[in-house]
């Protein structure tokens, strides 16, 4: 016997009247899928929801009064199971990453055939990401800057130079005499280094920086 599919409780959320009435008939029409709730702001869907009692929440971002992106961190505070998807013109990565932060799974942008965004909600009610493909490059960006070893840009010459005097063993005092500023100064850019190398002592410091071809594999003072 064929189970029969779990319909999906939906709520949606859009401040163009006419929009708004056309999502809500065509996801209505759809067997696996019930709208419970149908608002024309975050306030309105705030006040007339049992989040507990909504699997899915469709929603713009631009609304009147509070964003959508609050109506998302505020359902999904309700309700830790809800699944968001946001039905928007904004392409950008700042609205992306800030909805994205409140809780949502998916990200579909204004425009697109009925048949995808039908096919976004069903994904999203299964907990899966949806992505439009004008957004989902800012992901891959992100990914790419974070996963990728980029510390050679963020050392500076000085810096460099400041870490091959400290390979020497020499101590603050030392190395800015050689430089010609403060020992104090000397400290701020070690602990400004440190945080660009990750490390938390001399000897991890310099380790990163050898690994990293900043330095010459040699015998470095430890601390």
């Amino acid at each position: 016997m064929i189970a029969e599919s779990k319909t999906t409780r939906l709520v949606i959320v859009e401040d163009d009247e006419c929009l708004l009435a056309s999502l809500t008939a065509v996801l209505a029409s759809q067997r696996d899928m019930a709208v419970v709730g149908s608002y024309l702001s975050t306030e309105e869907a705030m006040e007339g929801t049992d989040w507990l009692a909504v699997d899915v929440l469709v929603t713009d971002l631009s609304l009147p009064g509070r964003s959508g992106v609050h109506l998302i961190a505020a359902a999904t505070m309700q309700n830790p199971h809800i699944y968001s998807l946001v039905h928007t013109v904004h392409d950008d990565r700042e609205w992306l990453f800030d909805a994205l932060r409140a809780g949502a799974t998916g990200y579909m942008i204004k425009g697109l055939p009925v048949l995808e965004t039908l096919a976004a909600v069903r994904a999203v009610a299964l907990g899966t990401p949806s992505l439009s493909p004008s957004v989902a490059h800012f992901l891959i960006a992100e990914f790419r800057s974070r996963s990728s070893t980029n510390t050679e840009e963020m050392l500076s010459a000085r810096e460099i130079e400041l870490l091959s005097l400290s390979a020497q063993g020499l101590i603050y005092k030392e190395i800015g005499q050689k430089l010609a500023i403060s020992p104090g100064t000397v400290h701020s850019h070690i602990k400004r280094i440190y945080r660009k190398l990750q490390a938390t002592s001399r000897a991890q410091a310099l380790r990163r920086a050898q690994s990293l071809g900043y330095l010459r594999a040699k015998g470095q003072a430890e601390v």
